[in-house]
């Protein structure tokens, strides 16, 4: 039998799981590779050491945040996002699925994170401050004991403006990015791919951000910028794909998640497990968060991937075993999608490596299905998010659907007591009129059904 390697084209495209991506179907894939977590650390060179040393970078910040963000005074500089209960929204999809679901479904709600309003606010802001870190550090400017609110001067603004950061991006990042670095002083390029939406664009400009667009998608946006930074020692490319500090930024989030959850009374553990599910684009964010979810709840918490169906790059990619080295247009698939943050179509090689043997699977859905999520939720609990956003929220009526997966993990008599969480990953920051207009479109497909 062939290895993944050794397979050709053609023979992956007459494998089930392929064909159904390729005829842009809504799929699921469960990963036959997971391994305990013990084990699975044994082949990764990352630590718990390591998000705890991110944890602890973001806590020496706090007091700058507070001071040049206004809207995170009250929670002291802390970038967090509140876990609400959608009962309503858990009754609609029932009855949209038909399908009645066990357990409580909960929304992680980083559609509404500060400062940049997404998911990336976690991993990008985390980058750029680690970057701002290490400078000021190198040039004496800055000690681990000082109080960081003394970042907010014209003499640090000053020092920063000699160092420039690039990034691709189709959207989200390049908020994050943009809006942190040019508030420290950076010069900042953001290498924008078509299928970002103008207002994001608009934003960063008005930050005083340089973005340069590309008629290509994603790919050639990352590529551009990394070529920008290529022979510049000051200037620092943030690599959504290979960047190491970006996946630690994100897996702070798990035992963020950890403290929630006990706030809320909700227990995690073998009788009573957890499942998350999360919008994937290139992987750097929800493979952040899943590592984070895996060292806080270990063997107890199942994370799966969430990919429109234009655009199933981790799942082809881990599927596959060939990660970076397969595309989802090697596949015919257009890639085109209205999910703007999840248009990618080749998946992080470091990602999908790393989460290998801890990610639990990936499934895909449909744009329109992602539209119909986002009105109902609008209506049901009043929560407004970008499309791409209600990637994850299926997931629940997924795994329910998944007999042999909840037998083979011995879940039969635990689903009752299973708590869900769909990762909201942006949306806070679209303008209305844009926001109005995939609702009103969401709520026509869901008057047709």
């Amino acid at each position: 039998m062939p290895t993944p390697s050794e397979k050709t084209l053609q023979e992956w495209k007459a494998d089930p799981i392929i064909r159904d991506a390729t005829a842009l179907t809504e799929t699921i894939w469960f990963n036959p590779n997971t391994r305990p977590l013990a084990d699975a650390m044994k082949h990764i060179a990352l630590t718990e050491a390591d998000v705890k040393d991110a944890a602890a970078r973001l806590e020496r910040f706090r007091p700058y945040i507070a001071k040049v963000f206004p809207e995170t005074k009250e929670v002291q500089g802390l970038i967090e996002s509140p876990l609400r209960r959608i009962p309503h929204m858990q009754e609609a999809l029932e009855n949209l699925f038909n399908l009645p679901l066990s357990g409580e479904l909960l929304l992680k709600c980083d559609s509404h994170l500060p400062i940049s309003g997404s998911i990336k606010a976690r991993g990008g802001i985390y980058e750029v401050l680690s970057y701002a870190e290490n400078l000021a550090l190198d040039a004496g400017l800055l000690s681990f004991s000082d109080d960081y609110s003394k970042l907010d001067t014209p003499a640090f603004r000053k020092f920063f403006s000699s160092h420039t950061i690039a990034v691709g991006s189709t959207g989200n990042l390049g908020l994050s990015i943009g809006i942190m670095g040019a508030q420290l002083g950076f010069s900042v390029s953001v290498h924008m791919s078509a299928d970002a939406r103008e207002w994001k664009k608009e934003m960063l400009r008005s930050k005083g951000v340089n973005v340069i667009e590309y008629d290509s998608d994603y790919s050639l946006a990352v590529a551009e910028g990394r070529k920008q930074a290529e022979g510049d020692q000051r200037c620092h490319f943030v690599d959504d794909e290979n960047s190491v500090t970006l996946f630690m930024g994100y897996a702070v989030a798990g035992e963020r998640l950890k403290k929630q959850l006990a706030e809320a009374n909700i227990t995690v553990d073998a009788e009573h497990p957890l499942f998350v599910y999360l919008p994937c684009g290139v992987g750097g964010g929800p493979g952040g968060v899943a590592f984070g979810l895996k060292l806080a709840f270990g063997d107890n918490v199942h994370c799966f991937f969430a990919e429109p169906t234009h655009s199933p790059a981790m799942l082809i990619g881990l599927y596959t075993g060939l990660h970076d080295a397969i595309s989802v247009q090697d596949f015919g698939i257009d890639n085109r999608t209205a999910a703007d943050g999840l248009a990618v179509g080749r998946p992080s090689g470091f990602v999908g490596s790393t989460l290998q043997h801890l990610i639990d699977g990936a499934f895909t859905i449909s744009d329109d299905t992602m539209f119909e999520l986002l009105a109902l939720l609008a209506d049901t609990e009043d929560i407004w998010m970008e499309p791409s956003a209600l990637a994850g929220m299926p997931g629940i009526t997924r795994i329910q659907r998944s007999k042999d997966y909840i037998k083979q993990h011995a879940l039969q008599d635990h689903m009752k007591n299973a708590t869900h969480i769909a990762w909201g990953t942006g949306g806070s920051m679209v303008p209305r009129k844009e926001m109005q207009k995939y609702y009103d479109y969401g709520s026509k497909l869901c008057n047709k059904a």
